[in-house]
């Protein structure tokens, strides 16, 4: 049932806005839950940190031993860290840190602490994801007030697994930072694969095959592979059925199974480009008429690339 949405535009602005608009549009495909992953301004240098501990009444306990880690990584916070100041027991903290040269390594330790998980790092990928629909979510965390070049949302109907936070989507594909993934299907060789990228030393935060897709392309693009060549691969090596929208610093890329089972609609206009599930959602953004891409064919590829920012944040 779930829905996907991507959008770029071309300059920085408010894509927050543009992605929540997308994404409330679609709530009946997902009510369960919804996530937001955005693309700011990159860093210089440093991280932006993303992560969800499930007690709040742990809050200082857990910024200590993460602050801890981090020093223990040759890294400190760069700025206090800062969370939703909802009535929630579970909280959502966003922290930056300076540069770590081992982020994978710093990821296990820093979840070594029970209840705490790591949701995302990078230079400018920012991934906010909790239960409710897209306008609740945006009023607990401010998404549609977050300013960048692309983003992803996923609206998700809980089936299989607890309705929470980290069971929902967008995934970051740990441990490769700025690169994420929103996907609409089911992998039948999950296992498969999962067994073989743990043979290899990767390590996952969930039981869910979207996180699988999103870690076995970042490691085909860390081989030497380009984005597009990776999703093409992606098509004859993962089985299932699946359209699955990746995030990058720089781009959004779209791959869409043998079977085209799972719909997807784009627009291209002077303002970027959006994609979504559904038509109408589309239709939130650009209400006069425009021309929809119908991505309704089987093994499709496609990348988008994003406006680069003229700056940085320090």
């Amino acid at each position: 049932m779930c829905g996907i949405a991507g959008r770029i535009i071309t300059r920085i602005g408010p894509v927050g806005h543009d992605i929540v608009e997308l994404a409330a549009c679609m709530r009946h495909r997902g009510p369960d839950s919804t996530g937001f992953a955005i693309y700011g301004v990159p860093r210089e240098s440093g991280l932006v940190i993303r992560a969800f501990l499930d007690d709040r009444q742990h809050l200082d306990r857990a910024l200590d031993s993460l602050q801890l880690v981090t020093k223990e990584a040759g890294s400190d916070f760069a700025a206090d860290p800062s969370w939703d100041d909802t009535t929630q027991q579970h909280v959502l903290v966003r922290a930056q840190v300076n540069d770590i040269n081992d982020l994978a390594k710093w990821t296990l330790a820093a979840e070594e602490q029970s209840g705490l998980q790591i949701l995302s790092a990078g230079r400018s990928l920012e991934i906010v994801k909790d239960v409710g629909d897209a306008r609740e979510v945006d009023a607990k965390h401010h998404v549609s007030a977050m300013t960048g070049t692309h983003a992803l949302s996923h609206m998700r109907l809980a089936t299989e697994s607890l309705v929470s936070p980290i069971a929902s989507h967008p995934f970051w594909a740990r441990p490769f930072p700025d690169v994420c993934i929103a996907h609409n299907g089911q992998l039948t060789n999950y296992y498969k694969w999962r067994r073989r990228l743990e043979r290899d030393g990767y390590h996952f935060s969930s039981e869910n095959d979207s996180e699988l897709i999103a870690v076995w392309n970042s490691v085909q693009m860390a081989g030497g592979h380009t984005l597009e060549e990776s999703l093409r691969a992606s098509i004859s090596e993962l089985d299932g059925v699946f359209t699955y929208l990746l995030g990058t610093a720089d781009s959004i890329g779209m791959a869409k199974d043998r079977w085209a089972m799972k719909p997807l609609i784009g627009v291209r206009a002077d303002d970027g480009v959006a994609l979504a599930t559904e038509e109408q959602a589309l239709r939130s953004l650009y209400r006069e008429e425009i021309a929809m891409i119908n991505y309704d064919g089987p093994s499709l590829t496609e990348v988008w690339t994003a406006a680069q920012p003229s700056g940085h944040v320090a």
